[in-house]
């Protein structure tokens, strides 16, 4: 049974409760049942469970799970500990040694910044094994959606980080009076050269933050 944190589950009940959600559900049981898809069923709400919704103060948002053996944990562009680093999250430490001197992480797992309310949500929470995108278009799209809603709604002061022209029109409606949205390039190889790099995102979170009585993320 996937783990996730009772703030959450208050929030959203009315979504796990809806049409949509149910068959979303009937799918993704049957696709574990039957094949093999990540993250590990206990990990699918990890983002929720390690980040409760009154303790967030940054989202970062990506798209799909890591679909290769080992990788995915629930967290978007982390890997747990000991598995080597894919390419975008190398690029992702490396902009952040840039921006604030932090050397790059050995440790690919970003729980320690979900721990400190940044929120590291997939727009589609599973995937089957070498398949990218397979579980896209069946439900999970339309349940994150409603997660930045009532985020950007019920929260003030938030940072939303969104990273491609993905993330960008996700999270289009977003009210930049009430909050920060902070805008670039992915930081995939093909396009972090394009705006990514040097986009001081993270000290920029920080500086926010703190100007809002916030304390800072340590990256």
């Amino acid at each position: 049974m996937p783990k996730i944190h009772p703030s959450w589950l208050e929030q959203l009940q009315s979504e796990f409760d809806a049409p949509y959600f149910q068959q979303l559900s009937a799918f993704v049981h049957e696709e574990y049942r039957t094949t093999v898809c990540y993250p590990p069923a206990k990990s699918v709400f990890a983002a929720f469970d390690l980040c409760p919704f009154d303790k967030v103060k940054v989202i970062i948002l990506g798209q799909d799970p890591y679909h290769e053996p080992g990788q995915a944990e629930g967290l978007c562009f982390s890997v747990p500990e000991g598995v080597r680093q894919p390419p975008s999250l190398v690029n992702i430490f490396k902009e952040l040694a840039d921006d604030l001197g932090v050397s790059p992480a050995q440790n690919g797992s970003l729980r320690r910044w979900a721990a400190q309310g940044v929120l590291l949500l997939n727009a589609t929470l599973t995937v089957r094994a070498h398949a990218a995108g397979s579980h896209q278009g069946r439900g999970w799209e339309q349940f994150t959606d409603a997660v930045i809603h009532r985020l950007a709604l019920e929260r003030e002061g938030l940072v939303f980080i969104l990273w491609g022209s993905y993330a960008q029109k996700k999270g289009a409606f977003i009210d930049t009076s009430r909050h920060l949205v902070l805008r670039s390039a992915h930081p995939s190889p093909l396009s972090a050269h394009r705006g990514f790099f040097g986009n001081h995102h993270f000290s920029l979170t920080n500086d926010y933050l703190i100007r809002h009585g916030k304390t800072p993320i340590d990256w």
